[in-house]
Parts: structure tokens; sequence; C-alpha cells
């Protein structure tokens, strides 16, 4: 296992930190469940059936946006938002490398406690 700076460790969570603070909001969380269908909605999709405004989904989506977890794609005279499964699959992997690591880390903790 190679030991990393902690400078190194830090630029490579950052990327991780940025999705996971862009899903840390529950509407947030929301379009993306709406999003997850694989077609891409218009912000008057997304907002139908809900109560918040139009101009409060734009700035959530500009945040996910932002943390590439979705991208727009203009269609004619709106923009369609669809999820960028890419963003959430390095986000899963990120996650199974943690879980991998508490994993070793409870083995060694088990091992020294039994001995």
């Amino acid at each position: 296992m190679s030991r990393k700076s902690p400078s190194a460790r830090r630029s490579n969570r950052q990327p991780h930190a940025a999705l996971f603070a862009a899903l840390g909001d529950q509407t947030r969380l929301a379009l993306v469940a709406r999003l997850v269908s694989g077609q891409p909605a218009s912000i008057a999709e997304l907002t139908a059936g809900s109560r918040i405004t139009r101009q409060a989904v734009t700035k959530h989506l500009h945040v996910l946006q932002s943390a590439g977890i979705v991208r727009s794609v203009r269609s004619g005279r709106e923009n369609r938002f669809a999820l960028n499964p890419r963003s959430l699959h390095a986000m899963q992997n990120y996650l199974d490398r943690v879980s991998q690591q508490w994993d070793h880390a409870l083995t060694r903790l088990k091992s020294f406690v039994e001995r």
C-alpha cells in the first residue's frame, strides 16, 4: 500500500467532497431521483407536482451541474437536464474503497483483540 502525502490525499477527496456536498441537500437528492430514469427533463417537468419554484429548482440544478452530477442539454428553446452516471459511478467506487479500508481496519482490530 503506497503512502500519500496529506495534500495528495486531500486533492483526491475534493471531487468526491463536491459530489457528497451537492447530494447532501434533500431537494437536490430528489431531483437526482427524478432523473434516474435516464430521460432528460426540463425545469418545468422537474417542478411539476412540487411546491418548489422553478427558480429554486434552477439553482439546485446548477449546483448539481457544477458537481458534475447532471448535465444540461439544449433542446430547442429549453434546457433539459440529464443525469451524468459517470459521476455516480466514481462516487460508488470511492465508497467501495472506503468500505474496504474499514473492513481491513476492523479485521486488524479483531485480530489484535483476540490475541
